[in-house]
C-alpha cells in the first residue's frame, strides 16, 4: 500500500523502498528513509529528536516543520500574536487527496482543514488557503507549500514568510554547505543586536557548523549541497530566495528541552515554494 492513512499521520511507501512519514499535526515530515544510487539500502535522512512530542502538544523537533506566515519572533504588525514561527507548524492539517501513485513515486496533499481556519482567525486576519503537496520518488522527496490570499481585490496586500524547516541528519563534525562563497548573511549568534543586524561577508568554500550556527544568507542560489565523508544530500528550491544554516551543538542544543543530547500576496494571488531533497554518493 504506497499511501498508508493513520489517524495521526500519512506513510508514504515507494515500490523499490523509500519511505517518508508526515504527521498531520503540523504537516510535519518526521522521517524520510531513502537508498542512494550506490547503497540501494533505505536509511534514515532526516534527524527527529528522541524528546521529540508527536503527539500534538506542541511543535515537533526535527523532520520537516513548516514554517509560516513568520519565521522566529513576529516582527510585521500583521503577526503580532502569532507565536515564534507561525501557526503551521501548530496546527492539524487534514488528508486530502493522493496526487500521484505509481512507478516512479507517490504523492499526497494536505490542507488546514476548517477547525484550523477558526482558531487561526483570531491570530490573523488575513484570509488564505493553504495546501502542502509531499512527493517520495526513489531518491528524492520534494515538498510545496502553496499559499492563496483568497482575499477580495479591495483589501490590502498580504506579507508573509515561508520557510521548510530541514533537519538533515548528519555528523555535525564533518558536514559542509555549499555555495555560499560570497552571499552576504546575518549572524545570529552574535552577542549584541547591531552586530545581528549587521551583514557579513562568506568568505568560506564549504560553510561548517563546528560551533553553535544560526546564519541566514540573502540573495542564495537556490541549489546547494550538504555534503559529508560518506555522503550528502542536495537540495533545490523554488521560490525561496534565503537559506538559514543552523545547528545549536552542545553550546546551544543543551538549553533546548526537546532537544537530545548532541513576499507577499495581492488579493486573488498564488505562491508556490519548493524544495527537491537528493541523496548523493
Amino acid at each position: 500500500m504506497p499511501v498508508d492513512i493513520q489517524s495521526d499521520r500519512v506513510i508514504l511507501k515507494h515500490p523499490k523502498g523509500p519511505s517518508a512519514e508526515i504527521l498531520f499535526y503540523g504537516a510535519s515530515v518526521i522521517s524520510w528513509k531513502s537508498g542512494s544510487v550506490t547503497s540501494p539500502e533505505p536509511v534514515e535522512r532526516l534527524f527527529t529528536s528522541a524528546k521529540a512530542a508527536l503527539d500534538g502538544s506542541k511543535p515537533v523537533r526535527g523532520g520537516i516543520p513548516v514554517v509560516f506566515p513568520c519565521f522566529g519572533p513576529p516582527t510585521h504588525p500583521d503577526h503580532a500574536k502569532l507565536p515564534q514561527h507561525g501557526f503551521a507548524r501548530n496546527n492539524v492539517w487534514t488528508y486530502n487527496a493522493t496526487v500521484m501513485d505509481n512507478e516512479a513515486g507517490v504523492s499526497v496533499r494536505l490542507i488546514l482543514g476548517p477547525n484550523a481556519y477558526a482558531s487561526i482567525k483570531e491570530q490573523y486576519a488575513h484570509p488564505f488557503e493553504l495546501a502542502y503537496v509531499v512527493t517520495l520518488a526513489e531518491h528524492e522527496l520534494c515538498t510545496n507549500l502553496h499559499v492563496q490570499n483568497t482575499a477580495l481585490s479591495t483589501t490590502p496586500a498580504m506579507e508573509f514568510q515561508a520557510l521548510f524547516h530541514n533537519y538533515i541528519r548528519a555528523p555535525a563534525n564533518d558536514v559542509r554547505v555549499s555555495p555560499l562563497l560570497g552571499l552576504s548573511y546575518y549572524d545570529k549568534t552574535e552577542a549584541t543586536e547591531e552586530a545581528r543586524t549587521t551583514a557579513k561577508k562568506e568568505t568560506r568554500e564549504g560553510v561548517d557548523v563546528l560551533k553553535f550556527t544560526d546564519s541566514v544568507y540573502e540573495d542564495a542560489p537556490g541549489r546547494y549541497e550538504v555534503l559529508w565523508g560518506t555522503g550528502g544530500i542536495e537540495v533545490v528550491t523554488k521560490n525561496l530566495k534565503d537559506v538559514v544554516v543552523w545547528n545549536p551543538q552542545a553550546e546551544a542544543g543543551s538549553k533546548i528541552g526537546d532537544m537530545e543530547a548532541g513576499g507577499w500576496l495581492e488579493a486573488g494571488e498564488k505562491w508556490i515554494g519548493q524544495q527537491v531533497l537528493k541523496v548523493k554518493l
